[in-house]
């Protein structure tokens, strides 16, 4: 099976918090089971990207609003991850130092998910599954089923994380034409109180949705920034899974950030 994680983090290319740790180890486990697993992300100007060696291995262009913007999409060369690293580069957007935190992180991470289903949909062949994290990527499950360009990706199965609810990607109507081409009359799947909510989006559109532990699953019932009432109507498609932690990273007789190694006899 071929799966795709999108992410705005990945350890240890850029990482803000869990999501990074997540999208780092999740599909290295993944690949040791047999599955083809790629991570793509934006192409931050971290240490990650000046130590490590690159392809280009895709150019284009597309539209952001009535924005043109080049993109480019390029790889890790040699697999050091344990799975297939891609990094799409969009000057002026997303070649910055810093994650998040930046006035423009409305237009940085739709033109990112733009770029991304634009390039999948010029692949030869489709991936089995693509999963995607946070309300950074949260809008891919409904530009894949609803924008016109993307219509040939509309049968790929979806899988949508939540690592954190409380931050949902708000962004008013008067944005919407960011979007390529779209199904109007799909503009119910967008909106959450009157505005277009990523998060919300991909409850609605994606074919499954996940939280990273049972127990979060069980807050956001109660404790989803106003999207309580979405949770219990989507119950049925959602699944807490318990996060692991990558073994390799989290070992304590190897890691270099603690004072002294040790192993479970000393």
């Amino acid at each position: 099976m071929e799966i795709i994680h999108v992410s705005a983090e990945c350890y240890p290319v850029a990482k803000v918090g869990g999501l990074g740790d997540v999208v780092g180890a999740l599909p290295k486990y993944q690949a040791k089971e047999g599955h083809i697993t790629k991570v793509v992300m934006p192409m931050y100007r971290t240490k990650f990207l000046y130590e490590n060696e690159w392809e280009v291995v895709h150019q284009s262009s597309q539209y952001l609003g009535p924005q043109w913007f080049n993109y480019n999409v390029i790889k890790e060369k040699t697999n050091k991850l344990g799975f297939d690293l891609y990094l799409i580069d969009i000057n002026g957007l997303l070649d910055r130092e810093k994650v998040y935190g930046y006035d423009d992180d409305i237009e940085r991470f739709t033109s990112f998910q733009i770029a991304f289903c634009d390039w999948i949909n010029q692949w030869q062949h489709k991936p089995d599954v693509i999963h995607t994290h946070d309300h950074h990527t949260a809008l891919i499950p409904f530009m894949l089923q609803y924008c016109y360009a993307f219509k040939g990706l509309s049968g790929i199965p979806t899988v949508f994380t939540i690592h954190n609810a409380q931050y949902q990607g708000w962004m008013g109507w008067d944005k919407s034409y960011y979007l390529p081409a779209w199904d109007t009359w799909k503009g119910g799947l967008l909106e959450w109180n009157h505005t277009i909510n990523p998060l919300a989006a991909a409850v609605k559109c994606a074919s499954k949705v996940t939280t990273v532990s049972p127990s979060y699953l069980g807050e956001l019932n109660y404790m989803a920034n106003g999207l309580e009432s979405l949770f219990d109507y989507e119950r049925g498609k959602c699944t807490g899974i318990l996060n692991g932690i990558d073994t390799d990273v989290w070992n304590p007789n190897a890691d270099n950030f603690i004072a002294k190694t040790m192993t479970p006899k000393k």
